[in-house]
């Protein structure tokens, strides 16, 4: 959903305005607001965080961050998940973590929603490529596939056995296939009790 303002609004503006739910960005001068997630976009960016920082916290390698406000290069995105090498993360003088994040993340992962356009939630991750990012998935859980951006190459998809590009530092062995196997919350207890 966009959001047409009879003028132009300036980022510094959008900034100052309170937060919506769901969370609104600011793209070209327009205010975007993202779609409510529902249960399969939440269950793959809910895991896909947990499975991340298993492997990165504790090492201090890198942290992923659920809905983050990211602003840069003249947008304030919100990525489904925000990957930040532990170096880049901007932490307060008392080595907290900072409520703005002014700088692109170094792996961002977009869940596509059934009411999104592809090449918006796309433009996204080119953006973030374009001011440092080193990765971008483009998840899309209709056809079970993720497609795969990295700075000065072809665009990658992957599927099912398909092995899944990780920033280096993260020792992280993913296919497509068991991405979506995380859908499947149910097939190891056919006996549901609630």
């Amino acid at each position: 959903m966009t959001f047409t303002l009879s003028e132009p609004i300036t980022l510094s503006a959008f900034l100052a305005q309170p937060e919506t739910k769901p969370a609104s960005e600011y793209i070209d001068g327009a205010i975007v607001q993202k779609p409510m997630p529902k249960g399969r976009h939440s269950r793959l960016q809910g895991k896909l965080c947990t499975v991340v920082n298993q492997m990165t916290e504790v090492p201090k390698v890198a942290y992923a961050f659920p809905e983050l406000r990211c602003t840069f290069g003249g947008r304030s995105i919100i990525p489904d998940v925000a990957v930040f090498g532990w170096s880049q993360i901007p932490f307060t003088a008392e080595g907290e973590v900072p409520d703005n994040f002014e700088i692109a993340p170094d792996w961002t992962i977009e869940i596509l929603s059934p009411e999104q356009k592809p090449n918006k939630v796309i433009g996204n991750i080119l953006h973030c490529l374009q001011y440092g990012c080193r990765l971008g998935w483009f998840v899309d859980p209709d056809d079970s596939s993720i497609l795969v951006f990295q700075p000065g190459q072809q665009p990658l998809l992957c599927q099912g056995g398909d092995r899944l590009p990780v920033p280096e530092a993260i020792p992280l062995e993913l296919t497509a296939e068991q991405v979506f196997g995380w859908l499947k919350m149910d097939s190891q207890n056919p006996a549901r009790t609630v």
